[in-house]
């Protein structure tokens, strides 16, 4: 057991991932101190942690529950910066009682919640709680310190293994943005060339001069289509601001496809990491390689906006309804892509959905949380 629990712990430390080692710490906490539940807030302000990351609970009742600072034992651990223990949790006299329904509710009595620290800050908070009145010893509060602060590693680590995908990435854009403009963009440049010495050489035949200026216009789109391209791997960044991302996209769509894609910002949205970014991103992506494939729309409109308190992206088009009949694919939102949208979201409390509407048309919505920001 005991050997077991060892490598449970290396295993968080070795997580390269915010979301999995969080999720990670509840299980541990539980099975390593042996309380019948453990869970996880993130910080989601300066002065509020919101619970997210649950193991052994019965209910929902404490899922994205909001622990603003100084109220109940996470809020009181957030004003103090230490421990704080009750052994029967709607009677103690030392933590303030704004959540008694949802305590009750997931029927817990005793319970234990300590800072999770990354570098100097507080990130988390850490709970071990029981369904029975119980005196937490020190040896409880220190195991769960313990775990903690591995988690505060883990995080650390996955802030520095996120840093360094970064990176990667952003090298490889500058790559395949060298090898486009060296290989494509060199190849279209000459084909452009040798059309146009032909249209000289062939005055006198309409026909074939007809032939041309269609291959010259088809080579002229190409060209532009290359050029988006290549913008967007220079530019592009989950830092970059969200609104010029989906634009470029749109542009790039309407490049391609000769599809009227317009980008509509409803109102200003509040910066997010790099994970919701890239996200939403996807999601238009995936939305507008749909139509590109299936819908023959006549235009597409993307929008972005906030709502419920995080941001939204809405990709809708005025397809004819033939996508199914004629590629045979499955109804909408059970696709490969999609399914992998909707787990990335679920990762970080989000949603993606995909509907068909009335007019034969198909919407695709993609929702993420506001990031939980550092204290």
């Amino acid at each position: 057991m005991l050997g077991g629990l060892l490598r449970e712990r290396e295993e968080l430390l070795a997580t390269l991932d915010r979301v999995a080692a969080l999720n990670g710490t509840a299980r541990l906490i539980r099975e390593s101190i042996g309380t019948h539940s453990g869970f996880v807030a993130e910080l989601a302000g300066p002065e509020q942690a919101v619970i997210r990351w649950m193991s052994g609970t019965r209910t929902d009742a404490l899922q994205d529950l909001a622990v603003p600072i100084g109220q109940g034992i996470g809020g009181r651990v957030l004003a103090l910066g230490r421990p704080v223990r009750v052994n029967d949790y709607v009677s103690s006299p030392s933590i303030t009682h704004q959540f008694d329904a949802q305590v009750r509710g997931e029927g817990l009595a005793a319970m234990i919640a300590v800072p999770i620290v990354s570098g100097t800050e507080t990130v988390a908070i850490a709970y071990a709680a029981m369904r029975e009145r119980r005196d937490f010893g020190d040896d409880a509060v220190q195991s769960l310190e313990d775990i903690a602060t591995e988690a505060g590693r883990a995080l650390k680590l996955a802030s520095v293994a996120e840093a360094d995908r970064e990176t990667a990435l952003s090298a490889e854009r500058l790559r395949m943005q060298s090898a486009l403009h060296d290989s494509v963009g060199a190849l279209l440049f000459s084909i452009g060339v040798q059309v146009r010495n032909l249209h000289e050489d062939i005055s006198d035949n309409p026909a074939l001069e007809s032939r041309l200026r269609r291959l010259e216009g088809d080579v002229s789109a190409a060209s532009r289509a290359l050029r988006e391209s290549l913008l967007a791997l220079s530019e592009s960044s989950p830092e970059r601001a969200l609104p010029v991302e989906l634009a470029e996209h749109c542009r790039s769509f309407q490049a391609r496809c000769g599809v009227p894609a317009r980008f509509v910002q409803l109102a200003p949205v509040p910066r997010l990491d790099a994970e919701r970014t890239g996200l939403l991103v996807a999601a238009v992506r995936e939305g507008l390689l749909n139509v590109e494939k299936h819908a023959e729309a006549l235009s597409v409109v993307v929008s972005l906006l906030p709502s419920e308190d995080g941001v939204q992206v809405v990709v809708a088009d005025d397809g004819t309804g033939r996508r199914a009949e004629e590629d045979d694919e499955p109804e909408p939102g059970t696709g490969m892509g999609l399914r992998a949208l909707a787990e990335r979201a679920a990762r970080v409390g989000g949603r993606v959905s995909l509907v068909r509407d009335e007019d034969d048309g198909c919407t695709l919505r993609a929702w993420v949380p506001e990031p939980c920001r550092r204290r």
